[in-house]
């Protein structure tokens, strides 16, 4: 056992390991073994720190639940009981409760502070203001050598770094009797690529888990299928129905929508696209007439194109009420009276001019511009040699018809699953 400061209330208190506890003896007050500890029951609700609920011990051949009422200490290897009775009722899982060993040991769980998954190699347990707490979670391949280690020289006390417990969410779908789920709003505190992240890094049934989680918020979940690589994309449509389909892709950006129709079975493909709004739909219709790996494949059709004549304030308006994708809204286009593209300018360079200047005395004229047809390095190559992170596309009349971010052109420019090759959604073993 470990005595540690808790600074934030001023107290000592006492750490155990759940592995000092499962398997440990239950004796009575008079020190009589009269079975054995089999796992620990807790509730997780909205406490950082959920308390434990009770122990489930085995005498004989019958698991029984003694509830932390009951138990009047707990140390290595022994938990005490109050009196010298127990219910001989065989425990029954209730919902909304995990336990600990069955249910969390060597399994994934999620790092919110690291938006990593982990696995849960030692879970900590403190006695504090008279109960028992889960507080931390140890990741650490070490744990395997401490107990071995203290099955030779007994228990080793002290714990090394270890995540605290209001940072890590449990999977429980493995776990369908608990009736749990992630709730949405420890996701909601992570970036969508960091969900994605953890998706991938998932397996088949976790990945599952989160993408329910998020669907609470049906723009958060189209946000983190958009960062998902291509194959991920595919392997959760598929489990879904095409109306379920074409909810998340409505969400989507047109672009990303578009993408992930054509790599959908040809099968479904219009019967997905046909129960998409019409608005959308059209979108969508018009960039599958274009190689994937083109401007016209590439860009965004929601973009803003504005007469000369508008004044900067009601640019910035435009701006503020626009539904365009916020990159692509880094710089504002013009067109003259003909609807032909005519000068472009960033929308820090608008909040710096007058409000009641018009678009045509600040806008930069002839702007850098590709081509439908142009390929990828053709694109790159126009972004990096006029530093822009926003470029027009244009039909053959020079009329604007979308726009190319950096962030489109980088997404097809690294390769399927770069970030399981660097690391980056690995689970931390």
């Amino acid at each position: 056992m470990t005595i540690a400061r808790d600074a934030s209330r001023g107290l000592s208190v006492e750490i155990l390991h759940l592995s000092d506890v499962v398997k440990a003896a239950l004796v009575d007050s008079s020190g009589d073994r009269l079975g054995r500890v089999e796992d620990v029951v807790v509730r997780p609700g909205a406490a950082a720190h959920p308390p434990l609920v009770g122990l489930v011990v085995r005498i004989g051949h019958r698991s029984l639940f003694v509830p932390m009422a009951r138990i009047a200490s707990i140390e290595p290897g022994r938990a005490v009981l109050v009196g010298d009775t127990l219910n001989l009722q065989r425990f029954e899982r209730r919902p909304g409760e995990l336990l600990l060993a069955q249910d969390l040991y060597a399994r994934h769980l999620i790092n919110l502070q690291g938006a990593r998954l982990i696995r849960a190699n030692e879970i900590e347990l403190a006695h504090v203001d008279g109960r028992w707490e889960v507080v931390a979670v140890d990741p650490s391949p070490r744990v395997a050598f401490r107990r071995l280690f203290r099955r030779f020289r007994g228990h080793a006390a002290g714990i090394g770094p270890v995540i605290d417990w209001a940072n890590i969410q449990p999977f429980v779908a493995h776990v369908p009797s608990a009736r749990l789920r992630i709730p949405y709003r420890k996701l909601a505190r992570l970036h969508p690529a960091q969900i994605a992240d953890l998706v991938e890094a998932a397996s088949h049934e976790e990945g599952e888990e989160i993408i329910e989680a998020v669907g609470q918020d049906r723009e958060l979940e189209a946000d983190v299928f958009e960062e998902l690589d291509a194959d991920f994309q595919l392997e959760f449509l598929q489990s879904r129905s095409n109306e379920e389909a074409a909810r998340i892709l409505a969400s989507m950006a047109p672009d990303a929508a578009a993408d992930l129709i054509s790599e959908l079975d040809q099968d479904r493909r219009l019967p997905v696209l046909q129960l998409l709004p019409a608005t959308t739909q059209r979108k969508i219709r018009e960039l599958l007439n274009y190689n994937p790996e083109t401007a016209g494949g590439l860009m965004s059709p929601d973009f803003l194109c504005l007469p000369e004549a508008t004044k900067v304030h009601e640019a910035l308006e435009a701006v503020r009420s626009s539904t365009a994708p916020p990159e692509a809204l880094g710089a504002i286009f013009t067109h003259d009276d003909d609807g032909v593209l005519s000068g472009m300018v960033s929308v820090v360079s608008l909040v710096q001019s007058s409000p009641e200047a018009s678009l045509a005395s600040v806008v930069e004229r002839d702007p850098p511009h590709v081509h439908s047809d142009w390929d990828v390095h053709s694109i790159l190559r126009k972004m990096s040699d006029y530093n822009l992170t926003v470029l027009p596309v244009m039909d053959e009349g020079h009329h604007m018809i979308g726009v190319v971010t950096v962030d489109d052109l980088l997404r097809l420019m690294l390769p399927t699953g770069w970030r399981r090759d660097f690391g980056m959604t690995a689970a931390e073993e």
